[in-house]
């Protein structure tokens, strides 16, 4: 231990000894953003000094050693150790592990969308999610030593269900935008536009992001300001919600606007970041999100942002781009319409966007905010 001498509070003691940490992860793979934050976090911890291990059922294209979860317990020693779980799915065996190790256990919880979203379009998703979402409740009795939420808005789950807030900490994710940041270009696939409007979202494809909105306010920009306008959509269909896809692809047919979507479904860094740098706004039209980091990279990369206020995605976002409490298509073809036409606005979005992204999601300033919450594990421990 070290300290330091506080002349109104006396001596005050800051934990700076090596720890033993356990990460336990549902699953491991690249471009996954629970995996990214895993791994971030991993690397954060051993450059604090501490001895970290993970541990997950399966792990695929990932440079770190990753044990199996059964042999997590036989890794911890002691009390003083740590045990961090990455919560975002349903999953029986962390609970009971929780429940019965003696190791200081730390919650880090990414959100779980609620089942209703997936009703009539996954009965296997409704399944899955009503599962995870029913745990929460069970990890909220267990008083774990800390709950670290990505978000405000993720912590709620836990401080509604009577969770003590002194055990909460927010720590935003770790993430890969400073790889975004230093990679080339690659814009074959999106084409030249002749200068017309460009819409983009970046997420998967699914029933909580607001895709049938998206889709409306491409419509009504075509209609308002530019009929080139055109929305690049980057992201992956599950097969296990084909039926939303078909749904999705019904909705263009309707509204006309089948040759100004283009499907990016497959994108690597070098296309993303093009895409990016072609956008006059990424459009974040999800009703739940408990992080959202598709609003962190469009901030660092000068992309403004138009977003639906929902869930996490007003904490998130700040005062740093164009907030609406309402997916109203015609508020974000205005919204549109100004960051097209007024240079002097569009900068002004630009640099809140890069200031909100320096300030809070850098990362050097997620290693600090982990390191005070380990500083914090370590004074509950007293």
């Amino acid at each position: 231990m070290r300290c330091w001498r506080n002349a109104h509070d006396g001596y005050h003691w800051i934990f700076r000894a090596r720890m033993r940490v356990a990460i336990l992860v549902p699953g491991l793979a690249p471009y996954d953003a629970v995996s990214n934050d895993t791994l971030g976090m991993t690397a954060a911890l051993r450059a604090l000094g501490h001895e970290v291990a993970l541990f997950a059922p399966h792990a695929q294209g990932i440079a770190e050693p990753v044990h199996p979860p059964t042999a997590v317990e036989h890794w911890l020693r002691s009390p003083d150790d740590v045990v961090i779980y990455h919560y975002c799915i349903g999953w029986d065996f962390p609970l009971a592990l929780f429940r019965r190790t003696k190791a200081r256990r730390v919650l880090r919880y990414h959100n779980i969308t609620p089942p209703e979203f997936f009703v009539g379009w996954s009965d296997g998703y409704v399944a899955a999610c009503t599962e995870g979402r029913a745990q929460i409740g069970e990890y909220a009795a267990l008083a774990c030593e800390l709950y670290l939420g990505c978000s405000p808005f993720n912590l709620e789950d836990f401080t509604a269900r009577g969770v003590d807030p002194a055990r909460c900490r927010v720590l935003p994710p770790f993430h890969h935008v400073e790889d975004l940041l230093k990679s080339p270009t690659d814009a074959q696939r999106l084409s030249h536009t002749d200068g017309a409007p460009q819409l983009l979202m970046v997420g998967r494809i699914a029933p909580n992001k607001g895709d049938m909105d998206l889709i409306d306010a491409l419509a009504v920009c075509r209609q308002t300001l530019d009929p080139r306008t055109r929305l690049l959509r980057v992201g992956k269909l599950d097969p296990n919600l084909e039926r939303y896809g078909v749904a999705v692809r019904e909705h263009v047919r309707a509204r006309g606007v089948e040759d100004h979507v283009l499907n990016l479904d497959n994108a690597g860094t070098a296309e993303l970041r093009a895409a990016y740098a072609a956008a006059d706004a990424l459009v974040m039209l999800s009703a739940h999100e408990g992080f959202c980091v598709p609003l962190i990279e469009a901030m660092a990369l000068g992309t403004p942002v138009i977003a639906y206020g929902s869930s996490a995605v007003a904490w998130t976002l700040g005062d740093a781009g164009l907030l609406w409490d309402t997916p109203d298509p015609y508020l974000v073809a205005s919204s549109i319409a100004r960051l097209h036409t007024d240079l002097t606005f569009r900068a002004m979005v630009r640099e809140l966007g890069f200031a909100r992204y320096r300030s809070t999601f850098a990362p050097e300033v997620l290693a600090g905010g982990l390191r005070d919450a380990m500083a914090q594990l370590e004074r509950s421990r007293v």
